[in-house]
């Protein structure tokens, strides 16, 4: 399990945590963008490629072990950060729904292109995952 640090007299982030503690074996999941298992994007629209690239980091964490609980830090590359804002409310109620009521250290970082044509959010993780049991 993981503990989520705030230093006392912050004010209480929202949607992220300022800092992690965790103990168990460590995990890099590469950056996942919002296409299906054909490797083809879901879609054009923002929101549709940010819960595609949020279910496949799932998806990475889930075939190591793992579950949302997990994550430690989510580092978010975007194309166009007003489109992120102005998707923030429906996104955030995808993110619940995908990861749940957890929220590890975030960072948003807006770049002027994805390697891949047509993506717009790239999401790359780090998850703590327990020590196998002996």
């Amino acid at each position: 399990m993981s503990e989520a640090i705030n230093p006392d007299g912050w004010p209480r982030p929202s949607g992220y945590s300022n800092g992690i503690v965790a103990e168990g074996r460590y995990l890099a999941i590469s950056g996942q963008i919002g296409w299906n298992v054909g490797g083809d994007l879901v879609g054009e629209g923002f929101l549709e490629q940010a819960r595609q690239a949020l279910r496949n980091v799932i998806a990475v964490l889930r075939a190591a072990g793992g579950a949302p609980e997990h994550l430690v830090r989510l580092t978010w590359y975007v194309t166009d950060k007003s489109e992120y804002r102005q998707n923030l409310g429906k996104l955030g109620e995808s993110y619940r729904e995908i990861v749940g009521p957890h929220y590890p250290a975030m960072a948003l970082i807006q770049v002027a292109a994805l390697l891949e044509e047509g993506a717009k959010v790239e999401i790359e993780a780090t998850a703590i995952l327990p020590r196998a049991q002996s």
